[in-house]
């Protein structure tokens, strides 16, 4: 349960840092990036991989790049369900996505250090 705690709140920070990087990308709050941070999750584990399965053969022939399309709806669909979190153009749509990727494995990391050089000290 801890665990999940951690992954949405690195996932929240990630999506403020998504926020003041990318100008099609709006959250309203720290609040309001936790719930959607709650809602990529829910996305990415239950529609993603019907959506990666449906769009296989595409995504064969295009040698994987059509991922970043399937991505970018799911990182669009967490923002029509969340209030206070937006994505707007194109740009967002595909980079919004990208950038979360990179800032959350990131948080995900340090807060792994962090656990493991907590445990050692204890």
């Amino acid at each position: 349960m801890l665990g999940y705690l951690f992954v949405v709140l690195s996932t929240a920070l990630s999506l403020l840092v998504v926020d003041i990087v990318l100008p099609g990308v709006n959250i309203a709050s720290f609040p309001a990036a936790l719930i959607a941070g709650v809602a990529i999750g829910l996305v990415n584990a239950f529609v993603k991989p019907i959506l990666s399965l449906l769009t296989l053969p595409v995504n064969f022939l295009t040698l994987g790049l059509f991922s970043l399309v399937v991505n970018g709806i799911c990182f669009s669909l967490a923002a029509a369900i969340t209030p206070g979190f937006g994505v707007h153009g194109t740009l967002a749509f595909i980079l919004g996505p990208v950038i979360l990727s990179f800032a959350s494995t990131f948080l995900n990391k340090y807060f792994a250090e962090r656990t493991v050089d907590l445990k050692t000290e204890a």
